[in-house]
């Protein structure tokens, strides 16, 4: 089992920068992969950017460039580096993590854009 938490949301002006943090209750060298999901008011939950075990990443095209998953194992955590922020960014950043077959997801963080 995996518990995720999700730290470094909140309030930035479009063109700003945040930093999500995930911490994992296990080591993350041991999971599959990990990732960040995003959701925003009205609409489907979307994937934003994953990274594997062995560290490949994936993103999707609308943050390419402008966001960069990443991964400390030392401390167990997936951080989510996002500059050039826009209104359509806004939204709830959610933790993902697959392990042995399970998805384990974390209760989220918001993150909102002002234009």
């Amino acid at each position: 089992q995996v518990q995720l938490v999700e730290s470094g949301g909140g309030l930035v002006q479009t063109g700003g920068s945040l930093r999500l943090s995930c911490a994992a209750s296990r080591s993350i060298i041991t999971i599959n992969a990990m990732g960040w999901y995003r959701q925003a008011p009205g609409k489907e939950r979307e994937l934003v950017a994953t990274i594997t075990r062995g560290g490949g990443t994936n993103s999707a095209d609308s943050v390419k460039g402008r966001f960069t998953i990443s991964r400390d194992n030392g401390k167990n955590t997936v951080y989510l580096q996002m500059n050039s922020l826009k209104p359509e960014d806004t939204a709830v950043y959610f933790c993902y993590a697959y392990y042995l077959g399970y998805e384990y997801w974390g209760p989220g963080t918001q993150v909102t854009v002002s234009s």
